[in-house]
């Protein structure tokens, strides 16, 4: 086990957080975790512009996304994976499994995931000290990655990471290098490309097909094993990458009065998810056994993948 060093403290309060009455009372509470100005190669968050080696490969690979994220495909992927008859194993088992892999689509982070996952859950945790769902939540909310593994299939970065966005009705502008969905074949296929498409308003989003990658797996594989985390602890694992609608406010037509109450706490998880990635390390081994708890109280032991 690589032997990791403990992360500073970044100001938190270590007080309780009371569930906020409304989503600007959310956004507004910055007292906790500190936000930094820049991520790990120095550039701004999610700065899919910046001229790097970095950024090109960030583009081709949206590029390649966006031309091959179709409806049909999409359902095809879900049928497909939703046997969930691959592999069985624990949560910990997974994330350990993802230490092999470094996100192509992340123009932010290119430390293996597992780190990723820890510095996440362990900054929530220091704000949100009684929401052990949500420490939970941001630990595993990125094991869905194992889909690149061989013993998933080795899927192509492309239908596993980056951003979502539904599919079926039209892409709406504010998704990431939108002008490579011209290439794609539903963009101009009039079944799909109206703002509602397939859908009607006010659907829900559990009735949405998003684009496929490891957010839609994930939640497959926690709600067939019976997951007892809270309705927004999978709404969080579902939709944590839907930036265009929890960022740009797209796409809410489609959203239910359930979509709205749990969006508030997919807002708050957006901002550790993306500002805690970082060269700040976690010592594994030391913040281990709580999480292991964790899984315990909300998993079964083995999990169908």
């Amino acid at each position: 086990m690589t032997t990791l060093t403990d992360h500073p403290h970044h100001g938190v309060e270590l007080e309780e957080k009371k569930t906020p009455a409304d989503e600007n009372e959310l956004m507004v509470d910055a007292r906790g975790f500190v936000e930094p100005d820049n991520n790990a190669f120095g550039h701004t968050f999610r700065a899919y512009d910046v001229e790097s080696t970095r950024q090109k490969s960030v583009e081709e690979f949206y590029r390649i996304n966006h031309i091959n994220q179709t409806y049909d495909f999409v359902k095809r992927m879900r049928e497909e994976y939703g046997k969930l008859s691959r592999v069985e194993m624990s949560i910990w088992e997974c994330c350990e499994l993802l230490n092999e892999f470094v996100d192509e689509s992340d123009p932010d982070l290119d430390e293996p995931q597992i780190e990723h996952l820890l510095q996440t859950a362990e900054a929530i945790r220091k704000d949100y000290p009684n929401e052990d769902w949500l420490h939970l939540t941001g630990l595993i909310h990125d094991l869905g990655k194992v889909l690149l593994h061989p013993s998933f299939g080795e899927l192509p970065q492309w239908a596993v990471v980056g951003d979502i966005y539904p599919v079926g009705c039209a892409f709406d502008e504010s998704i990431v290098h939108h002008k490579y969905f011209k290439e794609n074949p539903d963009y101009n296929n009039p079944a799909y490309n109206t703002k509602l498409g397939v859908y009607t308003e006010g659907c829900g989003l559990n009735n949405v097909l998003m684009s496929w990658g490891h957010d839609d797996y994930l939640y497959l594989v926690a709600k067939e094993n019976k997951s007892t985390l809270p309705s927004a602890g999978l709404f969080i694992i579902r939709y944590h990458s839907f930036y265009a609608l929890h960022k740009a406010g797209a796409y809410r037509y489609l959203m239910n009065e359930e979509d709205i109450e749990n969006l508030k706490w997919l807002k708050i998880f957006t901002k550790y998810d993306l500002y805690s990635k970082s060269k700040v390390r976690v010592d594994v081994e030391k913040v281990k056994p709580y999480y292991l708890s964790l899984i315990e109280k909300y998993f079964p032991p083995k999990l169908r993948w």
